[in-house]
């Protein structure tokens, strides 16, 4: 069936309510007006208002209330309208929800979602577009999870529902009403922490997620026609933990790499996986490793996201960078 992402987001929420009574999504507006957008939508006639409710404008309340439910034998999926609200609810995410495996010495973990939608291209306003998956990183106990298309945003949903530690699943605006892809209407998982070729290439690696990883394959195809260049594409999926080895291997394989995400460039992905890439394969890289991201500045006002955001031109500069002879 082809869906886009907020149909395959709002499939997997329905079987993941008729598969499992644990499970509880909650939030700001997610109940009878389905979500700011509509990623909710229809659960709260289908499956009541004790399993699908409304909070109030209260983002720590909501993380809070997400920890104590995990921690007592339920699987709360807990929405917070957008990624930048996440500073609000930082104590209870950081220091109470990834910290609780470690804080009772394993007697207690903490099983819940936090989905929330971040990235710009769509002209919001403050704090709603902030890419905050680097703050993220530095979280010990902590997964953070980012799809780039519907199949694998239904995958990866299920499978973060089911891992018995917290998970920050990221979703981007710009992609939930872009596209659609074939998707399976029952039930199944995509793995997390594993990243996935999108494109097999040989001469440069190509590393992305979100809605990063359309506009690296667009400029992987203009790469190819203009220079001959054969760009290797790859979707992290999940930002943290990285998928070492698929990293590992692809540069081996094609002694180049360059990074892109929109978040900004101090301290993100983009520096993680290039520090991965200097202690594991330094030796098989020919040239130093290129990023392509936002900028160290607060996410602009919306007249100026476009000079802002990473695009195909901004990864064309940097793979013909890369590729100039050493």
């Amino acid at each position: 069936m082809l869906m886009t992402m907020i149909e395959a987001l709002n499939h997997s929420l329905t079987l993941e309510l008729e598969r499992d009574k644990r499970v509880v999504v909650f939030g700001q507006d997610i109940g009878v007006n389905g979500g700011v957008f509509r990623v909710t939508e229809h659960l709260q006639e289908k499956f009541g208002e004790q399993r699908v409710f409304d909070t109030p404008l209260s983002e720590s309340a909501i993380i809070g209330s997400a920890v104590g439910m995990s921690v007592y034998g339920l699987r709360p999926i807990a929405e917070i309208q957008f990624a930048g609200f996440l500073f609000v609810c930082m104590n209870q995410l950081a220091s109470q929800a990834a910290r609780m495996r470690f804080r009772s010495a394993g007697a207690y973990t903490c099983p819940m979602v936090v989905r929330a939608p971040y990235g710009g291209g769509v002209r919001t306003p403050e704090l709603h577009s902030d890419s905050l998956e680097g703050v993220f990183m530095q979280t010990p106990g902590l997964k953070v999870v980012i799809p780039s298309n519907p199949y694998d945003a239904k995958g990866l949903l299920a499978s973060a529902v089911a891992d018995p530690d917290p998970v920050l699943f990221l979703e981007n605006i710009k992609l939930y009403r872009s596209f659609r892809l074939e998707t399976p209407e029952e039930y199944y998982t995509v793995p997390l922490c594993k990243a996935k070729t999108v494109q097999e290439g040989t001469d440069v690696s190509l590393f992305a997620y979100g809605a990063m990883v359309p506009m690296a394959v667009e400029a992987a195809k203009q790469a190819q026609k203009e220079q001959g260049t054969s760009v290797e594409v790859i979707d992290l999926r999940t930002v943290w933990p990285l998928d070492e080895e698929a990293i590992v291997d692809s540069v081996e394989k094609t002694g180049r790499a360059v990074v892109v995400h929109e978040a900004p460039r101090a301290g993100g992905v983009g520096a993680e996986i290039t520090a991965i890439i200097n202690e594991r394969c330094l030796y098989s890289l020919l040239k130093p490793v290129g990023r392509v991201t936002g900028y160290d500045t607060p996410y602009p006002v919306p007249g100026l996201e476009d000079y802002y955001l990473p695009n195909a031109a901004r990864v064309l500069t940097a793979l013909r960078q890369v590729m100039e002879p050493a």
